[in-house]
């Protein structure tokens, strides 16, 4: 299991998160259709906030069961929280906001239909 460091694009947000990345999604519900993410499901056990809890803002819309993080100084999502279809608490990485991610293989992504829920 490899150790990614990610975080928002003024730095304000810092975080690590253990994952294989082998778990790509896309999502075409109206919000991430919009923003174009590419999500990794990673146990809430296996990601560590470093630092900037105190300068996340929440958004809630739909079914209000995620939460949508962003931060308050840039604006960028990297991560948001909820629960997977078993109900263990998960957090949603956005893939691009990892360092050094390796490039993303658009052919293996799971597309999830969010639109629909």
């Amino acid at each position: 299991m490899n150790t990614y460091s990610g975080g928002c694009h003024c730095g304000a947000v810092r975080y690590t998160a253990q994952t294989e990345l082998d778990s790509l999604m896309t999502c075409n519900c109206s919000r991430c259709k919009r923003l174009g993410w590419v999500m990794q499901p990673v146990p809430s056990v296996r990601f560590n906030l470093i630092r900037g809890a105190d300068n996340l803002t929440l958004y809630h819309f739909n079914t209000n069961t995620i939460d949508h993080l962003f931060c308050k100084t840039g604006g960028i999502e990297s991560f948001g929280r909820g629960r997977d279809e078993n109900g263990t608490e998960t957090v949603m990485i956005t893939v691009n906001c990892l360092d050094d991610a390796p490039p993303v293989n658009t052919g293996a992504v799971t597309h999830w239909d969010g639109a629909n829920m």
